[in-house]
């Protein structure tokens, strides 16, 4: 065997060698490509699409601490100051369908207050499409016309009840008009009656069924609008309405709301109070109806920009049983979505011939 042959020879067994290593190769598979989170902009800003889905999704909330200073909601609270902190957390879906958007809204809250009594709820959670409208929030007495001014202590001077389950539609004709019709839970609450007792408001009955009744209608153009609304207490007989005109004159918001009660001498869920028993006791008695409107009350307020990070809020409110409220504050947000707001509140009793001042200074992170 000659050089050469020997040469060959090696060739030959290297390319074996190299063809069977290559057979044997493991192939390493293409990755997958990446799926980013997409931005879902059709109900609003901050909502993007769960993976895998057509289902939009919007994460958000608040962490808030506050400082009070007595208490507009209490005449004989002699308490100098306390202190508060709250967390919510917000989450909303929404889904296209072919009756309109498929949404929820829920909002989770915990809070602290001074001496360590802590708490935490579901305070919302409904389900809404087609203009229906099922789960837990705010009456549509409230929610339909709007709450009374942009304070902390809005409904120092009653204007409605909260978070309770309802069935609700509400109606746009699409140039202006608006209506809504809402089935409310009569026993969503009992803190009327275990503040004032059945005597004078009874707000919980275990075997009632019949639900409270809520309906209003509303027209706006332009930078005027107005609305009416009236509530029905199944289980007090008695009932409220409140009609409101709100308007814009430039940056200027202002508004001007009055209700009537079917009977000034009873507490019902939409004429009410959130005034602490002792605003209507003497030494001659409780009369419950003096923490209530009477036959009527009145709110008017206005919102005054004063720049693009300072705003200045004023509201007032009077009642048939004489309370008066004034209460005004600033809104000042030092950098995007941080708050902070100093906030006064002057309240006046005339059965029991009282007066209080009480203070807010609050800080909030929306986020």
């Amino acid at each position: 065997m000659n050089i050469k042959s020997l040469l060959l020879g090696s060739a030959a067994a290297l390319a074996a060698a190299s063809a069977a290593h290559s057979a044997d190769a493991i192939v390493s598979a293409e990755p997958e490509p990446l799926e980013y989170v997409r931005i879902c902009d059709a109900y609003g800003t901050g909502y993007f699409y769960i993976p895998g889905t057509e289902t939009c999704l919007k994460v958000g909330g608040k962490v808030r601490t506050e400082g009070e200073w007595y208490d507009a909601y209490n005449p004989r609270s002699r308490v100098g100051t306390l202190w508060h902190e709250r967390v919510e957390l917000n989450v909303d879906t929404a889904t296209d369908t072919e009756y309109g958007p498929l949404k929820t809204n829920t909002i989770f809250r915990w809070e602290w207050n001074d001496g360590g009594a802590t708490s935490s709820k579901l305070l919302f959670a409904n389900i809404s499409l087609g203009g229906f409208t099922v789960g837990k929030l705010d009456s549509q007495y409230n929610l339909y016309v709007g709450y009374a001014g942009d304070v902390v202590n809005d409904d120092a001077i009653y204007d409605g009840p909260y978070e309770l389950n309802q069935l609700t539609y509400n109606y746009d004709a699409g140039n202006g008009f608006t209506a809504v019709i809402s089935l409310e839970d009569s026993n969503s609450t009992s803190d009327g009656e275990a503040s004032y007792g059945a005597g004078w408001w009874t707000d919980d009955k275990s075997d009632h069924y019949a639900p409270d009744v809520v309906a209003g209608f509303g027209y706006k153009t332009g930078d005027w609008g107005f609305k009416v609304v009236g509530g029905y207490d199944s289980i007090v007989e008695e009932g409220a309405i409140k009609a409101r005109i709100d308007a814009k004159f430039g940056g200027v918001e202002a508004f001007l709301m009055g209700g009537w009660n079917t009977d000034g001498d009873k507490l019902n869920k939409y004429a009410g109070t959130n005034q602490d028993i002792s605003a209507c006791t003497t030494s001659s008695g409780t009369n419950a109806g003096k923490c209530g409107w009477g036959d009527w009350a009145v709110w008017g307020g206005v919102g005054v920009p004063i720049n693009e990070k300072l705003k200045w809020n004023l509201q007032l409110a009077y009642t048939d049983s004489k309370m008066f409220e004034a209460t005004t504050n600033l809104k000042m947000y030092p950098v995007k979505d941080f708050l902070v707001e100093p906030e006064l509140t002057y309240m006046h009793y005339d059965y029991i011939k009282d007066d209080t001042v009480a203070g807010i200074l609050r800080f909030e992170r929306n986020f």
